[in-house]
């Protein structure tokens, strides 16, 4: 019998089985498709790997503004294919290497909950492997992981489309398409618009709100907008239908507007993945959102827990690490009950099984030829809130180390906010290069409740573009 039974083998999947192995738990991990998931398959690596690629081609191409000379640049596109590959297996097999170290029992193939937990009689997990051979595994505890898949909105003539791709098909095409429509500016949709118009394709975005990335500050989103000098951007737009390759869609003042396109991307957003995992059968509540989850990451029924994707609550890699760490802390306290799983979770919590999921302080983030970064609320969500704000943006350009690396120097800002009243850091935002690299010190300073006062003593190193967020705080 095993501690833990987890379906689903992406980000919040294998950390949670790392976890539990750590702590020499018996871990079944059932996963139909690649260790990894999504993120490590067909959504982060595989795209940052691309971006990579043509970043590399603008800045040869760019490199003279440096005092390097670089004759005749270009890309072969098969070979940054080749590349992208190279880098998931090699990930993929590294996940496979600490399940092997850890002692987690993996199966590639689907599974099921047939039968919960009830009292001291465990759950029952049909697993069908690839190979068509089916087996019953019980467990004492069940973690629910099977993350989210590609939303494909009834748009007529959208579905049976060749020219209609999600995001995980178009990783795949063998060709830089020349011109390509992108419905949907949310991250997607941004990082995908930055890939294929460094490298020669003409890009249109058409976005149904008036400007791209949502939940960016409304000060910053233009600035990441307007560095993107290569793509066109229809705002306030509703696609109406697609024949083809050709989109129509309906613009601000009713009338109707048609783009020509030899790919269009649906870059729509992701949904939780529901069915095939035995929701029903385990009697397991789903919210209009996701699994239904406490702070804890417990379902409804005593025993099984659900993380990542699945539970709508913040579909990122990163979030889903964190849930899986929180689940574990928790079924490690189930399955030790009689000292509270202190005993069992000093690898994880060395404070016991107490760990409770905080989404205040999560970092987003959004890769492209310039990047952008935010945790925390932004100028309009504290407005909305009610809180009274202090606020200071400074220009990326004013940081050494950005301008010495940077052609567009004045592409870019950092934005902090703060509680007016008690003076706590609410939000730091960012446009530019590096910001996802830094911006996990934004979270540290909403998640520790740093003051205005406390961030002036700290040091950051020099010249670094992170220490923009201390200028900020100090133009507060």
């Amino acid at each position: 019998m095993y501690d833990t039974i987890i379906i689903g083998g992406g980000p919040a999947g294998y950390m949670a089985a790392e976890r539990l192995g750590h702590d020499n738990k018996r871990v079944l991990l059932i996963e139909d498709r690649h260790l990894g998931g999504t993120c490590l398959n067909v959504g982060c690596i595989p795209t940052k790997t691309l971006l990579n690629s043509a970043k590399l081609y603008i800045h040869a191409k760019e490199a003279e503004k440096f005092g390097v000379k670089a004759q005749n640049v270009s890309f072969d596109w098969t070979a940054i294919q080749n590349w992208k590959t190279e880098v998931v297996t090699k990930l993929r097999g590294g996940i496979k290497s600490q399940m092997n170290r850890f002692g987690v029992n993996v199966i590639t193939g689907k599974g099921e909950i047939i039968a919960p937990p009830s009292g001291e009689i465990p759950a029952k997990v049909k697993s069908v492997s690839s190979d068509g051979s089916i087996a019953e595994e019980e467990g004492k505890t069940i973690l629910i992981c099977t993350g989210s898949a590609s939303v494909m909105p009834p748009i007529p003539g959208a579905k049976d489309n060749p020219f209609v791709a999600d995001s995980t098909a178009l990783l795949k095409i063998d060709n830089v398409p020349k011109r390509l429509t992108i419905i949907g500016g949310g991250v997607i949709g941004i990082e995908f618009a930055g890939l294929f118009s460094a490298l020669g394709s003409k890009v249109t975005i058409i976005e149904m709100m008036d400007e791209i990335i949502p939940f960016m500050d409304k000060e910053l989103a233009p600035i990441l907008r307007r560095s993107m000098k290569d793509v066109d951007f229809k705002l306030g737009c509703k696609v109406e239908r697609i024949d083809g390759g050709t989109v129509y869609f309906q613009i601000k003042n009713g009338g109707v507007e048609k783009n020509e396109g030899d790919l269009v991307l649906m870059a729509v957003g992701r949904k939780p993945v529901l069915d095939s995992w035995g929701a029903s059968a385990a009697g397991v509540d789903i919210s209009p959102g996701g699994v239904a989850v406490d702070d804890r990451m417990r379902t409804n029924i005593p025993r099984i827990w659900a993380a990542g994707d699945v539970t709508g609550k913040s579909l990122l890699a990163h979030s889903a690490y964190r849930m899986g760490e929180v689940a574990v802390a928790d079924i490690l306290a189930a399955l030790n009950p009689e000292d509270g799983g202190e005993s069992a979770v000093n690898t994880i919590n060395p404070s016991g099984g107490g760990w409770r999921m905080r989404y205040n302080a999560i970092p987003w983030a959004v890769y492209g030829l310039t990047e952008a970064a935010g945790v925390g609320i932004t100028e309009q969500e504290a407005a909305a809130k009610g809180i009274e704000i202090l606020k200071a943006s400074l220009p990326m350009k004013v940081s050494g180390r950005f301008a010495a690396e940077n052609t567009f120097a004045g592409t870019g800002a950092v934005k902090v906010i703060a509680d007016a009243g008690n003076r706590r850091i609410l939000g730091v935002h960012a446009v530019g290069a590096y910001s996802p690299e830094f911006i996990w010190g934004g979270a540290a300073l909403i998640e520790q409740e740093f003051r205005i006062e406390d961030v002036k003593q700290l040091i950051f190193p020099h010249p670094t573009v992170s220490e923009l967020i201390r200028d900020a705080v100090w133009a507060l």
